[in-house]
């Protein structure tokens, strides 16, 4: 039986057609990835990734971590060869209440202050695409810093609060017992349950508990944790009793290397985790394996070389690291989170530990396990960095150095998909390519 042209004729045209789409379909597929990471080595400890691997981002989040993904699948590619790939960082512990109202005698003015910083200005460059303001502001103010920083910033803010009322307005106000409202708090604090992930205690001066009582009240009616900054009291409060009789599970200690085997034999201060013997006391250990918290905070004041160094030789580490990015550290000892996590490589931890303690730990401690990890559908958030190989020296709070051989620098950071910060121009086109 014969078949007329007619069907023939149509039997092409459909097969024409068919390829067509095809071939169009296949093209825009072929550019479904925004930007594509190659040949990087992946550091996610959520996810058990330590290898080389390739990292796709498509509408602002991760679409696929794998091995050797297809170049042509991408509109723009970023060879990382030679560099580490993993999650933005997270520092759960700065001052980003930047404003005019310096009030603060002490000269800090940290709510709403000169003594804080702006936020964008000092966390992509080093890697960091999360930040938690650690209890510049209170009940009282968190409104005007949810506008004027949290709301205006390409950063991610979060933010513990403060138990007293004005927030870290000045040290006076924080002495001011009555101002100390757990309910008030508690009610601001669930108002913006997304924001902020716990209260802050800090710099009192009296011989009692207080402050960290009145925000574990607080912490109990929103199930959020508190974050001390503790030793101001004269004569010293025990931080034993601060961690084994007041600490819930989840609790933070931070500055947790502030202090020094000298200050032991001091009346006022910070009590130490070491003893005078630059041991580290028992109940240390005890706390942290109950749940507590050790972050690092760096700051301006509250890094100690031999404080670290001794506690890293008896096997005790801090839980989350971060840098108490204010005014007066950020140009001293501390600089930024990309020096403050080489400091810890340089005292022997490798850089995955250094990773989890930057990335998915904090996640946890802050309770947003969205953030902190490159999972599939996860917000691209990413830190692309090279460990620097060389001769390097590294600065405490008090002036002392430690000499190293390896430096953090971030390469490359990426905000929600989005390229925030490119030291090498790693993610751009030569300029001499458009000519040709």
């Amino acid at each position: 039986m014969k078949t007329s042209p007619l069907i023939n004729l149509k039997a092409f045209y459909f097969c024409l057609i068919s390829t067509l789409f095809l071939f169009t379909f296949n093209a825009a597929e072929a550019q479904e990835i925004d930007i594509l990471i190659k040949n990087g080595h992946v550091i996610d400890p959520k996810n058990k990734i330590d290898g080389k691997m390739d990292v796709a981002i498509k509408d602002g989040k991760i679409f696929r971590v794998a091995n050797n993904i297809a170049a042509n699948t991408a509109k723009k590619i970023v060879d990382a060869s030679g560099l580490y790939v993993s999650p933005g960082f997270i520092d759960m512990h700065v001052h980003v209440f930047a404003g005019v109202e310096d009030e603060d005698f002490a000269g800090f003015g940290i709510a709403n202050g000169f003594g804080s910083v702006a936020p964008d200005d000092f966390t992509f460059r080093s890697g960091v695409t999360t930040v938690v303001d650690a209890g510049s502001s209170g009940w009282r103010n968190f409104p005007t810093f949810k506008k004027q920083t949290i709301d205006q910033s390409q950063t991610r803010v979060l933010a513990f609060i403060s138990i007293a009322g004005q927030g870290m307005l000045g040290t006076i106000h924080a002495q001011d017992t009555t101002d100390m409202n757990p309910v008030t708090t508690a009610f601001m604090m669930k108002q913006y349950p997304d924001i902020i992930v716990g209260i802050k205690a800090h710099h009192y001066q009296g011989n009692d508990y207080t402050p960290v009582i009145r925000a574990i009240s607080a912490g109990n009616i929103t199930k959020k944790p508190i974050i001390v900054d503790f030793g101001s009291s004269n004569p010293k409060l025990s931080i034993e009793d601060l961690f084994l009789k007041y600490f819930r599970p989840g609790d933070i200690f931070t500055h947790t290397f502030s202090g020094s085997a000298a200050s032991e034999l001091q009346v006022s201060g910070r009590e130490s985790v070491v003893d005078a013997n630059n041991k580290v006391k028992p109940f240390i250990f005890e706390a942290q394996k109950q749940g507590r918290i050790f972050d690092v905070g760096h700051g301006g004041g509250a890094f100690v070389w031999s404080t670290a160094i001794n506690s890293f030789k008896q096997g005790f580490y801090p839980n989350t690291i971060s840098t108490d990015l204010y005014r007066n550290s950020r140009n001293a000892g501390m600089k930024d989170m990309a020096n403050v996590m080489s400091k810890f490589l340089n005292m022997g931890m490798s850089v995955q530990d250094v990773i989890l303690r930057s990335t998915w730990n904090p996640a946890n401690v802050i309770q947003h396990t969205e953030l902190g990890h490159l999972s599939e559908g996860s917000v691209a958030d990413i830190a692309v960095f090279n460990v620097r190989e060389g001769k390097f020296g590294f600065m405490d709070s008090r002036g002392n150095v430690l000499k190293g051989t390896k430096k953090l620098e971030a390469e490359l950071t990426i905000r929600a998909g989005k390229i925030a910060w490119d030291l090498n121009g790693i993610s751009g086109t030569p300029w001499d390519a458009l000519d040709k």
